[in-house]
């Protein structure tokens, strides 16, 4: 159990530092201040607005649709 511990510690710890780097930039964590996110699926990419800030890429607008 210590190592999957470990682990998951490791994986938190990565995801706080990113957002409180986007919290410096003022950009939203999920789409790293672009507004929209580019999935690819197979030859097709299609662009779509971020539902984490609703394509503003602010952080501001992100902390605020974060439901906790």
């Amino acid at each position: 159990m210590g190592l999957f511990s470990a682990i998951s510690q490791w994986k938190i710890d990565k995801q706080e530092k990113h957002v409180e780097n986007m919290k410096t930039q003022n950009k939203c964590p999920d789409c790293y201040g672009r507004g929209f996110i580019m999935p690819v699926c197979y030859d097709y990419v299609y662009p779509y607005d971020c539902t984490g800030c609703n394509g503003s890429g602010s952080y501001d607008d992100w902390v605020q649709n974060q439901h906790i």
